[in-house]
Order: C-alpha cells, then sequence, then structure tokens
C-alpha cells in the first residue's frame, strides 16, 4: 500500500512545480562531481556523500517526492563546493593567510549582497517547504562563511577553504531554489516567530543532557543544539519558514533520544499513520508543503529503491515525524504563548560545534 502511495500521491503542488529545472540542476550537480577529481582523500568522503546525496535527490524526484528531492539537493550541493574549495588549496597554500584573506574577501562580497537579496524577497505562489529550506540554507551561509575565516586564523588558512566552500553552496542553493515557478495558490502558513517553542525545547534538551543518555547519544544532542541554534538565529532575523523548519529538525532530533526500538506492531501502526497523514495533507486546501517534506521523509525511510528493508533507526525516525514531528507544525499554526522570562540571572550554554556540523 505505501508503495502505491510513493508511486500516486503526488501533490498539485509538486506537479505544478518546476521539475524540469530541478532536473536539470541534479543533472549539472552530477556532471560537476563527475568532472571533479579529489586529491586529498580525507575530503573524497565529502565528495561521496555529495554523490549520494544526488543520486537521492534522483531517487525522489522519480517518486514524486519533490520537497525531499530538494532537500537531498542542498545537502549535495553543501558537500560538493565544501570538498571542491577545500581541495583547491594550493594558492593558499602558497601564499598563506593573506592569499586566503583576499580569497575571503572576494565570496564575502558576493554572499552579503545575495544575504540582503533573500531578506527583501518575495515569495508569492512558493511553496512553504521551498521557502523554509532556501531561508535555512540562506541563514547557514554567512556563519559558515565567518567560521572559516576563524578556523583560517585559529589554525591554519586551508583550514578554512571547506567552510568559505560550504557558504557559498548554501547561498547558491538558497538562489536557486528562488528561482523556481510555482502556480498553484494554497491558504498561506500563518507564519511568526517560534521564540516560545524554541525556548521550551532548549529547556527539556538541556534537561535531558545527563548520563549516560549526554555520552551514548552524544552526536545526538550535537545535532539536536545545531538546530536549535540556527533556528533561534533564523528567528531572530526574521526568516520565520527556515526558523520552522529548524525548529522541526530539532522537534525531530530531540523525539529520536527517547523513542525505543519498534516492534512488529508498533511497525504497522507506523506505515497506517504515514497512509493518514498523507490523506489528510493531500485533502488540505492549506499550504502544508514542509509537513509533507518531513513525511515524504518518513515514506523514504520505509520504501527504498533497492527494496531493502528499513533500520531499526528509520523506523524510529518515521514514528518520531508522525507522533512528534508532524503534531509539533500543526501547533506553530496556532497563536503563540507568551515567552518565559525570568528575574534571575542566567548563563545558556550551546553543546554545538562551530558551525553547523
Amino acid at each position: 500500500m505505501l508503495s502505491v502511495l510513493l508511486m500516486v500521491g503526488i501533490s498539485a503542488v509538486a506537479q505544478n512545480s518546476d521539475s524540469a529545472q530541478i532536473k536539470t540542476e541534479i543533472a549539472r550537480l552530477k556532471q560537476i562531481v563527475k568532472d571533479t577529481s579529489i586529491a586529498d582523500k580525507d575530503l573524497a568522503p565529502i565528495a561521496k556523500m555529495a554523490e549520494d546525496s544526488l543520486e537521492a535527490a534522483s531517487a525522489a524526484l522519480r517518486s514524486g517526492q519533490t520537497y525531499l528531492a530538494l532537500e537531498k539537493l542542498g545537502l549535495a550541493e553543501d558537500w560538493l563546493q565544501g570538498a571542491r574549495a577545500a581541495d583547491n588549496k594550493k594558492a593558499v597554500e602558497t601564499g598563506g593567510l593573506p592569499a586566503f584573506q583576499s580569497h575571503w574577501n572576494e565570496v564575502s562580497i558576493r554572499l552579503t549582497a545575495l544575504d540582503k537579496d533573500a531578506h527583501s524577497r518575495q515569495w508569492t505562489n512558493t511553496p512553504l517547504a521551498v521557502r523554509a529550506l532556501a531561508e535555512a540554507a540562506q541563514g547557514k551561509a554567512i556563519p559558515l562563511l565567518e567560521g572559516g575565516q576563524g578556523f583560517a586564523v585559529a589554525t591554519k588558512p586551508t583550514d578554512g577553504l571547506l567552510y568559505v566552500g560550504e557558504a557559498q553552496g548554501e547561498a547558491d542553493f538558497a538562489t536557486f531554489l528562488a528561482s523556481l515557478t510555482f502556480t498553484e495558490t494554497k491558504a498561506p502558513f500563518p507564519l511568526r516567530s517560534l521564540l516560545p517553542e524554541l525556548q521550551a525545547l532548549q529547556t527539556k534538551t538541556n534537561a535531558a543532557f545527563h548520563p549516560p543518555k549526554s555520552i551514548e547519544l552524544h552526536t545526538r544532542f550535537i545535532a539536536l543544539n545545531s538546530q536549535l541554534k540556527l533556528a533561534r538565529e533564523l528567528d531572530a532575523s526574521k526568516f520565520y519558514a527556515g526558523g520552522l523548519y529548524a525548529y522541526l529538525e530539532a522537534v525531530r532530533h530531540y523525539g529520536m533520544l527517547g523513542t525505543p526500538t519498534l516492534d512488529a506492531d508498533q511497525q504497522a501502526m507506523v506505515k497506517e499513520d504515514i497512509a493518514a497523514q498523507r490523506k489528510k495533507l493531500a485533502a488540505s486546501s492549506s499550504d502544508d508543503s514542509l509537513a509533507q517534506l518531513f513525511l515524504q521523509r518518513a515514506e523514504s525511510y520505509m520504501a527504498h529503491p533497492d527494496g531493502s528493508a528499513p533500520s531499526g533507526d528509520e523506523w524510529r525516525g518515521a514514528h518520531v515525524i508522525v507522533d512528534q514531528v508532524l503534531p509539533a507544525y500543526f501547533a506553530a499554526k496556532r497563536p503563540a504563548t507568551a515567552v518565559a522570562t525570568s528575574s534571575a540571572k542566567t548563563v545558556e550554554i550551546t553543546l554545538v560545534r562551530w558551525p553547523y556540523t
């Protein structure tokens, strides 16, 4: 039943999107991967991740999962440009920090202009999921660029090139998303600041961070706090669609901290829940494309192109999406609650590698 849904459950919004342009962009990046020879063996795994993500984007697009395809495309753009920039280091190795700074200045001028354009961008008829992916990517570009400069100064100049490349990848992906055209209009999502939700989730995250969980799931906590940090930055810059996307990602990571292995009955229930949510979203007159993105991700966990069975983590991930992420999405449609304040002095510690890793 689920495989049928994957084949025929293509939303009207997806059909109206510029899918040909998406396919062309995937093909363009695949050709770059094919033509690129990464000499640094430490960077080869990053280039391979980009290649795998492009294959996943192609598979998602063939299945009608347009929003998932775009998400995978964004990952590929980041990793590919990062690996290529870090591998193209001869000039910086020779010229040292002045050579890096010259390159950084050129990139900074371009990315600063793109960031300014992004803040004045109009998103008429653009699905929320596309806007959210664009804002999240744009919101990461400048911090990644600044992080690159920090690493170049703190360690050695070539260490900053990866982050400069990633910054360009994120900005270029955001620009590409803004170029897509959509014709169908649906009732827009009532975007707003999610500061109350972010504060509440940060409080729960801090409370959960204690041994043995903080040790056993350290990588998950890093990913969770990374998304909370990104969401707070996007919210502060009024990139509310991107902030919602990052918040829902944080909800997903938090849910994975405590969700146990699913038995056969629970797995069957997950399949039923996915089918029910797919039907609900397809019938909606509102722009619920961001919810569709997360549901498409859950569907991809269940149905692999090679026919292999879902892993235990994929079952858990799908369950968290339908049980926690989608309810958080619909709750975000409601007006915000009051932001909690305290008269006591507090210190907030964010456990996250810099930047966004």
